[in-house]
């Protein structure tokens, strides 16, 4: 809704409406606060409800916290708003105001969103959740860690104590940022957890239009990544595009094909944006190029390998929640590497020295 060319509202509804081969829709309702569930209702008001797949999200609270800045709302799970005995009210409330902007009674998931320590580790959060399943507001659930990369440990912690309640998961991964996601994919298998993989266009590139010396607007999130990092992914980029037109593939499908070719990745979310300039691509190609993404995969083990050793980006920047580099006092997305996590990369056979640290270059 707010980066690259502005939308009006009537193309930006027709690019979120259902089908052409695109089923599943994600919204959140932290997004332009409670404006991106209005858009998505507008969008499914003349779709069956049987032919599609709604994904919600809520964590943010923008009902009673205050923006602070760049880093947005403040989870719900603030001790300044709450303590855990109000976390199903807020938990409830949040899911039934999203579902009336949408129009609808229930979603089909229901994610927790951009989850600080508490949200990982509480209880009563995942009590919470799972009340809103027991009374149909939504069919499943998951949990969105995030905004940025990391939370590691704390996802294959929480797969291990709320594993019985977490069907979905949402992580980063595309085949330049191998790092940190594929950690988690073990846990995902064992507990049987499903994984959405966002930021699949590693911020454009895979779309094929985003060039050296591109400009990004002000409040752009992609201007939070590292300078140069359009020049180091575009020669990446062109080692990989043998392998795409091996298979007579795009490169977002050979993305979207590398990501979904991961057992747990069972669904992929690359970011569309309209790029700015005369000579962009319309957005509405870029959809229907995702949706034309071969459902088979074509990749063999090998190409695999091969496409994640040159994007590898191990140790590439500094990660959020629980981590080696996080010292000092805890912040809502990131917080020192205790005992109880320490002991959770052991059993999963993962040395955060080694594997969690950034690395200098």
């Amino acid at each position: 809704m707010h980066f690259g060319e502005p939308l009006d509202d009537e193309r930006l509804i027709s690019l979120l409406r259902p089908g052409g081969g695109i089923d599943t829709v994600l919204t959140a309702d932290v997004y332009g606060q409670g404006e991106a569930d209005r858009l998505v209702g507008r969008a499914l008001e003349s779709v069956a409800r049987e032919d599609y797949f709604l994904v919600g999200a809520v964590g943010h609270d923008f009902y009673e916290g205050e923006r602070d800045g760049p880093r947005g709302f403040p989870r719900f799970t603030d001790p300044s708003l709450r303590g855990e005995s109000g976390y199903a009210d807020y938990l409830r409330m949040a899911a039934e105001r999203s579902l009336e902007r949408c129009g609808l009674d229930s979603f089909d998931l229901l994610l927790l969103h951009n989850p600080d320590h508490t949200g990982f580790t509480s209880p009563a959060v995942w009590e919470g959740m799972e009340a809103l399943r027991t009374d149909g507001l939504t069919r499943l659930l998951g949990v969105a860690p995030g905004p940025a990369n990391g939370f590691t440990l704390d996802l294959i912690s929480c797969f291990e104590h709320f594993g019985d309640s977490i069907d979905w998961a949402m992580i980063i991964l595309n085949p330049m940022e191998p790092w940190p996601g594929e950690l988690c994919l073990d846990a995902a298998r064992r507990y049987e957890v499903d994984l959405i993989a966002r930021v699949v266009d590693y911020g454009g590139l895979f779309w094929d239009d985003v060039l050296p010396g591109h400009e990004l607007a002000k409040g752009d999130h992609r201007l939070f990544r590292p300078e140069g990092w359009v020049d180091a992914g575009r020669e990446k980029l062109e080692r990989m595009r043998p392998f795409a037109d091996r298979h007579g593939l795009t490169t977002i499908q050979l993305a979207a094909q590398w990501d979904l070719a991961q057992a747990p990745v069972k669904c992929v979310a690359p970011t569309l944006i309209q790029e700015a300039g005369p000579d962009a691509r319309p957005v509405e190609e870029k959809r229907a190029e995702l949706a034309a993404t071969p459902a088979e995969i074509v990749l063999s083990g090998e190409e695999l390998d091969e496409i994640r050793a040159i994007g590898d980006n191990t140790g590439c920047m500094a990660l959020k929640g629980a981590s080696p580099d996080n010292e000092g006092e805890a912040r809502a997305d990131r917080w020192p590497l205790d005992g109880e996590l320490a002991a959770v990369a052991e059993r999963w056979g993962i040395e955060p020295e080694t594997q969690l640290r950034q690395v200098a270059v």
